[in-house]
């Protein structure tokens, strides 16, 4: 029987993310500890996301594009702030975007950073962490800067 790090015979790769999936994108968000991470999945989940993972997915290579998966220990659960663990679907995709949440964020960037997932390249945006519009940017972000 595999263990938690292997699906279908392939190990995954653990990664402290949180990850939602938009439209069937995935989309990691990373950042230091109480920058937001799991209030901008909540917020983004009540946009019509799905969970992945809250602070930790599994990574995994698939036809040349790294997958988010649900880590089977965690799977669905996601911490609100001040008020606990709820448990929600989950499901695993394709990544797409990684989202650093980063106080030092550039303004105007020309263009995406990029960053190495279980051996595909995915863009990455840094956000600055602020929460009135964190999810629409986020969203944005997806949309002009997102792999398909």
């Amino acid at each position: 029987m595999p263990g938690a790090g292997a699906t279908r015979g392939v190990t995954a790769i653990p990664r402290q993310a949180t990850g939602v999936a938009i439209r069937g994108r995935g989309v990691l968000i990373e950042g230091p500890p109480g920058t937001g991470k799991s209030s901008l999945a909540l917020a983004l989940i009540d946009r019509g996301a799905t969970l992945i993972g809250d602070d930790g997915v599994l990574l995994e290579l698939r036809g040349g594009c790294a997958w988010a998966l649900p880590p089977p220990r965690i799977a669905g659960m996601i911490e609100i702030r001040n008020v606990g663990l709820v448990t929600l679907p989950a499901e695993a995709a394709p990544v797409a975007l990684v989202v650093r949440l980063d106080r030092g964020a550039e303004r105007l960037p020309e263009r995406p950073e990029r960053v190495q997932l279980a051996g595909a390249e995915v863009p990455l945006v840094r956000l600055y962490p602020d929460a009135s519009v964190l999810a629409l940017r986020a969203e944005w972000a997806l949309t002009l800067h997102g792999t398909r």
